[in-house]
């Protein structure tokens, strides 16, 4: 790769983009360089890694949304439901071992499940959003979302709020709640703790759920609009979902030290492009990073298959639903040109997917958020990539 280096001015501030990139994905840069000069980023990374090696390595603009700290090589930043992908490796890691098996019962690994008619409900509908419990209707004290634990006490002792396996509803944060207690219950680590011990850690991957105060320094403010919060985020409005999630964590911007300490697997993942891109680009390779395996192939090709493309009641998206990743579904989750590629988007931009036909990983991570659910800065730098391979 060489290097790359840009000074782009939007209204008179110059904002300076570099990198390394491989010559063929210049377009990639170019692109990236324009939505600073469009005015439509604060700071963001965009990486690109094919058949196991580099090809984009990016970042640009500033951490703070007074563009006083630039953007340096290893900032990070919240990306949201992105992390409902890499929670979902994690069970998935789980079932290639053997200990396990998605198609059973929650209840297996987790007795206190079974409360309020849930005994069956499978461990394949929470992955896939048709477990009917998206929210809880148990008045929870403020602040409870940041307790991982309370949370997966309190889902327990929920009843369905639909029949589970009919329609599905976007789990927003109670799907990684769920999971991530299943995998405490089958290893004795919190999500966080297993995905540092298993994934990012043994792989170099510079992503957490649950981030060390350390790091807080590299951390850039992810920016809402003033009268943007938490239903705003979430794309539920003012729904009864919608309003028991704003009013469980009031006034959250997702830059509060709870939020960032916390483990929430559906939401608060924390890192940049470099390390979701390295992530998927082992998922498209069938499981294989730098000569190590990640994943069972089999388990791999159970996370990937497509469930439903069913009318989803919440947020009103078609998704191919896989367990717990998403199958290409432009515009809101559009992955390039190739119907199997799979990965998740977060609520204001990021992304991270793996093209399997590509052997490619790719991921954007910005820090302002976007209105558009189809993310216009996003679809043009997956276009330049894929025009690249042409």
């Amino acid at each position: 790769m060489q290097s790359f280096r840009r000074e782009v001015t939007h209204q008179g501030r110059i904002y300076p983009v570099e990198g390394e990139i491989e010559p063929r994905f210049l377009g990639v840069a170019e692109a990236f360089a324009a939505n600073f000069a469009a005015g439509e980023e604060i700071g963001a990374s965009v990486a690109i890694v094919v058949d196991g090696a580099p090809v984009v390595d990016l970042w640009g603009g500033f951490q703070d949304p007074a563009c006083r700290l630039p953007w340096q090589r290893d900032t990070i930043v919240c990306m949201m439901s992105v992390a409902k992908g890499v929670t979902a490796l994690c069970v998935h890691i789980l079932a290639g071992r053997g200990l396990i098996d998605v198609a059973a019962p929650v209840a297996r690994y987790w007795p206190e499940f079974a409360a309020a008619g849930k005994e069956a409900l499978s461990l394949r509908y929470v992955l896939d959003h048709r477990a009917g419990l998206p929210y809880l209707t148990e008045p929870l004290p403020r602040g409870s979302a940041y307790d991982a634990r309370a949370m997966a006490n309190a889902l327990a002792r929920q009843a369905p709020i639909i029949p589970p396996g009919t329609d599905p509803q976007y789990h927003v944060m109670t799907q990684g709640y769920l999971l991530g207690e299943v995998v405490r219950r089958v290893t004795g680590k919190s999500l966080g703790q297993f995905l540092r011990d298993e994934v990012t850690g043994p792989f170099g991957i510079d992503y957490a759920i649950g981030l060390p105060e350390a790091d807080d320094r590299r951390c850039a403010t992810f920016y809402l609009a003033p009268d943007n919060r938490l239903r705003a985020a979430v794309g539920m409005g003012d729904t009864p979902e919608g309003i028991f999630w704003a009013e469980l964590a009031k006034d959250e911007d997702f830059n509060s030290s709870p939020w960032r300490r916390a483990e929430i697997p559906s939401a608060n993942g924390h890192g940049n492009a470099r390390a979701v891109a390295r992530l998927y680009a082992a998922l498209a390779c069938g499981g294989l990073l730098d000569g190590k395996r990640m994943i069972d192939e089999q388990a791999l090709a159970a996370m990937i298959t497509e469930q439903h493309h069913l009318p989803e009641r919440l947020v009103g998206r078609h998704y191919h639903q896989a367990l717990g990743v998403i199958l290409n579904s432009p515009p809101v989750s559009y992955m390039g040109p190739n119907p199997r590629s799979f990965g998740h988007q977060g609520a204001g931009g990021a992304h991270g997917f793996g093209d399997p036909g590509a052997r490619l990983g790719f991921a954007y991570a910005p820090s302002a958020f976007k209105n558009d659910p189809a993310v216009p800065t996003r679809r043009r730098l997956i276009d330049a990539a894929f025009a690249a391979l042409a």
